[in-house]
């Protein structure tokens, strides 16, 4: 994976046909080797896509199971569940989030009087720590936006147990690289690793484990820890209820508006025409620190993309903004257009969501609705997302089949998940 896949919808839909009919049936057994950026036929590849909703979960799990028994793609199956709960999760524990970006700006400021910290910091992001597996994935990760998910568990548990480096900075420069790099996945991960998401249970990097499904191309062996103690916290985050699903106004013109979160504005729950379409970037507030090439062009593209689709499906115009300033960008794009509602595809937690509540009051101020469209996908699934990942994974068969979505000549069964 040396060049940067193509961030389109048909690029997307392309790599999961060709996953599905060629690698889908080995994958549960192959999955968790990490052959290099060179051989990734063994993984699907398309976590970039669904991440920033080039092609949607429902589209992924109806293409599986329309050839593949529930049984035969269980593990995949889940994996997709896992995004999904992990989403779902953060935008019912959304403090979690405010104090992860509190946690990285302190620590970003805490560099500079903290001489220790700062050159052990740069050791690791300039992959200049001597362990070759993980200098090797940084070079990785910047070159290329990505890292097998495997390498990213190690890279975590390296820098968590064995560079002794705050889990939040560690999580902070995957989100700046990462092409696939999503706010609840990303920082509910590190999180697990490091044992506050699962209280006390953490995720140890072992050299045996490493040389096995990197196929012998690394060997750590004593450099790095040997024990995870987990990391503790003081606070509490309480669960949120989730908010109810807005519904579209049906009085007035309005403009649709494309984010990063949800590249199929053509296929959002929408009736009518909207009078013109915008696309706007939020990238750069992934962090206070600079964002990676790979995953600025990337989510460039992908917005793009979806830009483009959208005004050939709805035959108006369109256009592309890049300015980090939300506020008055929607503002005078309503009033240039006479819009009475802007309407967007719903942003979970995240930099999209921070910028769209900023927008929200100094639009209401001009007369402007701000309405955030739910994807039924979500409004079934994320209620099941409170506590731990099992809990939804016992009622996938259920969750199916409130979906509709059929598993090839198989009968789901699902009297033992009811709710």
């Amino acid at each position: 994976m040396n060049t940067l896949p193509e961030p389109s919808r048909n690029a997307g839909l392309s790599r999961l046909a060709s996953f599905i009919a060629q690698s889908l049936s080995h994958y549960s057994k192959s999955r968790n080797f990490d052959f290099g950026p060179e051989r990734r036929s063994n993984v699907s590849l398309l976590s970039p896509y669904i991440r920033h909703r080039l092609i949607l979960e429902r589209e992924v799990l109806d293409a599986t199971l329309q050839r593949h028994s529930l049984s035969s793609s269980k593990k995949f199956v889940e994996e997709v569940f896992w995004r999904t709960y992990f989403k779902g999760w953060m935008e019912q524990h959304p403090d979690v989030w405010i104090d992860y970006r509190a946690s990285v700006a302190g620590l970003i400021k805490a560099l500079d009087s903290n001489a220790n910290l700062k050159r052990r910091y740069a050791d690791a992001v300039t992959g200049g720590t001597g362990i070759d597996c993980f200098d090797a994935w940084v070079r990785e990760l910047e070159q290329t936006g990505y890292l097998h998910n495997h390498a990213r568990m190690w890279f975590a548990s390296i820098w968590i147990f064995t560079l002794r480096l705050p889990w939040q900075l560690g999580a902070d420069f995957f989100y700046r690289y990462l092409i696939d790099g999503d706010p609840a996945s990303n920082t509910l991960s590190w999180r697990w690793v490091a044992g506050l998401h699962t209280k006390g249970k953490t995720y140890l990097a072992v050299s045996s484990n490493i040389a096995r499904y990197t196929d012998r191309r690394f060997d750590p062996g004593q450099t790095i820890a040997t024990t995870a103690q987990p990391l503790t916290e003081s606070r509490v985050f309480p669960l949120r209820e989730l908010s109810q699903p807005e519904v579209l106004p049906t009085d007035g013109d309005y403009g649709l508006l494309i984010t990063e979160e949800d590249g199929c504005a053509e296929n959002l729950p929408i009736d009518g025409r909207p009078k013109t379409i915008l696309g706007a970037l939020a990238t750069r507030q992934r962090s206070p620190l600079a964002v990676g090439q790979p995953a600025t062009e990337f989510t460039l593209g992908a917005v793009a993309d979806a830009l483009r689709r959208a005004t050939q499906h709805f035959a108006v115009d369109g256009q592309l903004a890049e300015t980090e300033d939300w506020s008055n960008l929607l503002a005078e794009w309503a009033e240039q257009h006479q819009l009475k509602t802007i309407v967007t595809g719903h942003a979970p937690v995240g930099p999209v969501s921070e910028m769209l509540n900023i927008a929200r009051g100094h639009l209401e101020k001009k007369g402007v609705r701000l309405t955030q469209l739910r994807r039924p996908y979500d409004s079934v699934i994320w209620p099941h997302a409170t506590r731990g990942y099992f809990k939804l994974k016992a009622r996938i068969p259920h969750v199916l089949e409130q979906l509709d979505i059929k598993a090839a000549d198989e009968v789901v069964d699902t009297r033992s998940a009811a709710v």
